[in-house]
């Protein structure tokens, strides 16, 4: 009776620590952001911090990038199984690679208006989209608001510009310099690099694409279709511990920078700060984010910039708008529009 008893016991305690295990497996997801550990990379850092993501589940581990193309690209590779990147990028990659065997797909709305805009010193005469004719405007060529500069121009009716290209840190420097009448860029990054050169905030004439007529996304979330056909759930999962730490982050954007020192200790705190607040003010809590709602994406706008983005880049195939959004695995509708306050202050 003894030794039925101590192998009932033992089958238990087996089917106990395999119970346990199961309950205790994680499902590693390898992210990319698009761009360096600066203030917006609290939106993903934080969550990470307060183990949103641990309590999901997920072992996150996130790496800074070098522009969304290079974030579009790693997650097509397989090298990353999520990332977070501008819309028009990952449309572009879609639309030239009509073949490849993983495009990744956009799952959730971040930025709900782009962040591109037109910059100038006010000395340079430049004030409104007009006066930009025949002017010499400077960007990296891969940055996104260079690349949709044809949407913009199209919109304001300006006349033919001339390009200069430089490497990222030599954009602003160039403009302080004026070697450059303007650039394009996002405002949240140039515009504080303006400053970082010696260029006062009332010096500057900021021209954002939001404001001039171009209604363009700006970065989402993106995931392979490997795990979002294999893993569902963690897709799900992933952007519901994202939401409960976006919340957070535009609440308390101060606090949330902390996660990001935690990460690179040599920012700016104060600096950081300030990119963040202005990232949640102007493409984060816009008022275009709150009519569609955070996270969300109205059809016939994302069908308008899948024919624009098809025109200004010039790409092989025409832009597919189904095929590069999948909103199926956001949270409600009630957690997702408790990330903006009531009301945009």
């Amino acid at each position: 009776m003894k030794k039925r008893t101590f192998i009932y016991s033992a089958a238990a305690c087996t089917l106990l620590a395999l119970c346990g295990t199961a309950q205790a497996q994680t499902t590693p997801i390898k992210f990319q952001l698009d761009w360096r550990f600066e203030g917006p990379a609290a939106l993903f850092l934080t969550p990470a911090a307060k183990g949103y993501f641990k309590d999901a589940k997920l072992d996150v581990t996130i790496d800074a990038g070098n522009g969304s193309g290079g974030a579009v690209t790693r997650v097509a590779s397989g090298s990353y199984d999520m990332g977070f990147a501008d819309l028009a990028a990952l449309m572009e990659f879609h639309a030239n690679n009509p073949d490849a065997p993983n495009k990744p797909v956009a799952v959730m709305m971040v930025y709900n208006n782009t962040p591109a805009s037109v910059m100038a010193l006010k000395k340079s005469g430049i004030r409104k989209p007009a006066d930009l004719n025949g002017k010499k405007l400077g960007a990296p060529v891969f940055d996104a608001g260079r690349r949709a500069f044809p949407i913009f121009q199209k919109a304001n009716g300006i006349g033919p510009v001339n390009w200069t290209a430089m490497d990222p840190p030599l954009r602003e420097t160039m403009l302080a310099r004026g070697d450059i009448d303007a650039i394009t860029g996002f405002t949240f990054t140039s515009l504080l690099n303006l400053e970082a050169r010696g260029v006062k905030a009332e010096d500057v004439v900021v021209l954002p694409y939001a404001d001039f007529g171009v209604k363009l996304y700006g970065n989402v979330i993106i995931a392979t279709p490997k795990l979002i056909k294999e893993n569902p759930a963690a897709v799900k999962a992933f952007l519901a511990a994202f939401t409960k730490g976006a919340r957070d982050v535009v609440n308390k954007p101060e606090a949330a920078i902390a996660d990001v020192k935690a990460r690179d200790g040599i920012i700016n705190t104060a600096l950081e700060t300030r990119r963040l607040k202005l990232a949640i003010d102007t493409v984060i809590n816009s008022p275009d984010a709150h009519a569609e709602g955070f996270g969300q994406i109205n059809p016939g706008r994302l069908s308008l910039m899948a024919s624009q983005v098809s025109d200004a880049f010039n790409t092989k195939t025409r832009v597919s708008p189904e095929a590069v959004w999948n909103g199926s695995f956001l949270p409600s509708k009630a957690d997702l529009d408790a990330v903006l306050p009531a009301a945009r202050k």
